[in-house]
């Protein structure tokens, strides 16, 4: 107890934490504000996107209900870590474009006691594990899977069914190319019955 109490003041905590679901459930816009709750308590914070997401803008984050908030568009995981010396939070959205590397930047980072928040789908639109977030769901302290509304029915939607031919992983797109859907609907669409 005594040595807990003693390197509490040395070094600062840091953590990680995944908010994850499918396309529609507020992923975005649940990273934006706990962004912005970190700014007000005056942290230093920074949000980070891969570049190839340009759907709503080039450097802001945008949530699809069109609240932002300015971003560095990043190739790799990596040039995070050049950019994060100084801040209390780092946010981090769309984690699911980026490769495996993810992962040990984000532990690195809290490691260092920087409070990490990774948005992202963690399911494809094949309804597999999607890039790294199911790797980082392990390894986070806290993760909170938000759900859309399904489409079809109104139930509680967690997959991301993809409405146009295409077999490549990666396809950005929005309402014109996909829809969340519960299981059931989600299963009756991909067996042709829905």
């Amino acid at each position: 107890m005594f040595l807990e109490k003693e390197n509490r003041g040395t070094q600062r905590a840091g953590w990680i934490e995944v908010i994850c679901g499918s396309m529609f459930s507020g992923k975005t816009e649940e990273l934006i504000r706990r962004l912005n709750r970190a700014r007000i308590a005056r942290q230093r914070a920074e949000i980070f996107k891969p570049h190839i997401d340009k759907r709503y803008s080039d450097e802001d984050v945008v949530s699809h209900d069109a609240n932002a908030i300015r971003s560095i568009p990043v190739e790799s995981a990596s040039q995070i870590l050049f950019y994060a010396a100084d801040c209390d939070v780092i946010g981090i959205d769309e984690g699911q474009f980026f490769d495996s590397e993810l992962v040990s930047v984000c532990n690195q980072l809290a490691d260092q006691g920087i409070r990490v928040i990774v948005a992202g789908l963690d399911m494809d639109f094949q309804g597999n594990p999607f890039g790294p977030i199911p790797s980082l769901m392990s390894v986070a302290e806290y993760v909170t899977k938000v759900h859309a509304i399904c489409m079809r029915c109104g139930n509680l939607a967690h997959y991301s069914h993809r409405k146009v031919e295409g077999d490549k992983l990666v396809m950005l797109g929005e309402t014109e190319s996909y829809e969340p859907l519960c299981r059931a609907c989600f299963n009756a669409a991909r067996s042709g019955k829905g």
